[in-house]
């Protein structure tokens, strides 16, 4: 239990209820709220606010636990106490799910920098994969730099260090994600996932790949800023039988009671792995891989091409309070949904914003190359990065990899824009790397 965040008053609110003055009733029945003064609020929030006059902060919290009570629907997820957990739609929620099937689901409209073409497609999806492997692995520990982790998978130089590892092992798993699950989640994939996630960053190899044993170190989820324990997962013999739950839950075998939104599936099987923490270590990377997963999957196309785990990152302690505070409110995981609703319609904004930045550039591009059709979309799409980031670097695998070629056209694409004086090469090792000529735009501006 989390030392930093006050769990509610324990017990039923029956009892507070039958010790009401008489006088007290109305404000009682008023304070009845799902969402107290605009806000989903945890008893930790809550208990700092001035109660409705006439009641106490105690009081004023069993009213709005009557109220959300009368609500609660039930999940198949249970701790390891058979108890099950809870969810609620409160109108928040409803609103979030609202603009996320408008703006990330069916035929939307979306900037011609992306659809314009199958290779923009793959460029995006690639570059996309690459931001949420570096975010991602950073959330859990990993220190490499962008821009550094960025030059180690466009290169496709072997990892220097445990935290490279970690960011290529997640690009890695992302694209088994994208390409190689189907719509059918099975354990033997999560347990793959994982591997993926893991392989040569364990300092128990074994563990990669496997869920953990009644022999092994229960893991825990503790706190950073003082090694408490916040989490204790489920037991390790339990881990079976929850992977397949879990896995039944996310194709939709185990429904809940009416209908559940696609979102909030893919929200809850997050949040369900997350729980169970069933692995060594990569189980936040597994948890966030699968909700990409379940989002593709039921149509969400554009979450592939977001970062979650970059806006996670920049607030790390809500993240990890959305999971305190579900789990210490009678499993309560309306917190979470809330949470992780907010995030990923911040990470839709963030996009059209960064596109409509893109356009601007993609204009002030073209007007230098005035229609010039001496280059490929492909060649296209480097020069603009390379105005962009005059010190970038390129090689033939990185060019292949950011536009799904072959090696061959690769080459074909680097040496012509060498030949047009537009890149300079030198080898480095046993490789040759491409880097912009000084003054590439004017240079541009006489091709064209």
């Amino acid at each position: 239990m989390s030392p930093y965040i006050a769990p509610p008053p324990e017990g039923s609110p029956a009892p507070i209820l039958e010790g009401l003055d008489e006088g007290a009733y109305p404000a009682f029945v008023a304070a009845m709220e799902v969402t107290p003064r605009g806000k989903y609020r945890h008893w930790d929030n809550l208990r700092q606010l001035k109660p409705p006059s006439g009641l106490t902060s105690e009081q004023w919290w069993a009213a709005v636990k009557f109220a959300r009570r009368s609500l609660f629907r039930q999940l198949p997820l249970k701790d390891e106490g058979g108890q099950r957990f809870v969810f609620t739609m409160p109108d928040g929620a409803l609103e979030a799910l609202h603009f996320i099937d408008q703006h990330a689901s069916g035929e939307i409209a979306m900037s011609e920098v992306v659809t314009a073409d199958h290779a923009a497609k793959n460029r995006y999806l690639v570059n996309s994969f690459i931001e949420e492997a570096i975010r991602s692995s950073q959330l859990e520990g990993a220190t490499t730099s962008r821009v550094v982790a960025k030059e180690m998978i466009r290169s496709g130089r072997p990892p220097k260090d445990r935290s490279e590892q970690m960011i290529l092992n997640n690009f890695r798993a992302l694209q088994f994600m994208h390409e190689e699950i189907g719509e059918e989640l099975t354990p033997s994939l999560v347990l793959e996932l994982q591997r993926i996630l893991t392989e040569e960053t364990l300092d128990n190899p074994d563990a990669a790949g496997r869920l953990q044993t009644p022999d092994d170190e229960r893991v825990g989820v503790f706190d950073a800023r003082d090694g408490s324990l916040v989490h204790k997962p489920p037991p390790a013999d339990q881990l079976p039988d929850r992977l397949s739950a879990l896995c039944a839950f996310a194709n939709g075998e185990d429904a809940v009671d009416g209908f559940l939104h696609p979102v909030v599936r893919a929200i809850l099987i997050h949040f369900w792995l997350a729980y169970d923490h069933p692995f060594e270590d990569g189980n936040g990377r597994t948890a966030r891989a699968l909700f990409y997963w379940s989002m593709k999957t039921q149509g969400y196309w554009l979450a592939e091409y977001l970062s979650i785990s970059r806006i996670l990152r920049q607030a790390p302690s809500k993240y990890s309070n959305s999971f305190v505070y579900t789990e210490t409110d009678e499993r309560d995981t309306t917190y979470f949904i809330l949470y992780q609703l907010d995030v990923f319609r911040r990470a839709i904004n963030e996009l059209h914003e960064y596109l409509q930045r893109k356009i601007l550039e993609v204009k002030g591009f073209e007007s230098i190359i005035k229609g010039s059709d001496n280059f490929n979309y492909r060649q296209l799409a480097l020069l603009r990065n390379a105005i962009r980031e005059p010190h970038q670097r390129y090689t033939f695998r990185s060019h292949s990899l950011s536009h799904n070629v072959t090696r061959q056209t690769a080459r074909t694409d680097l040496l012509a824009l060498v030949k047009a004086g537009l890149l300079s090469r030198k080898k480095v090792g046993r490789q040759f790397v491409f880097e912009p000529t000084e003054g590439l735009p004017d240079r541009l501006g006489i091709l064209s």
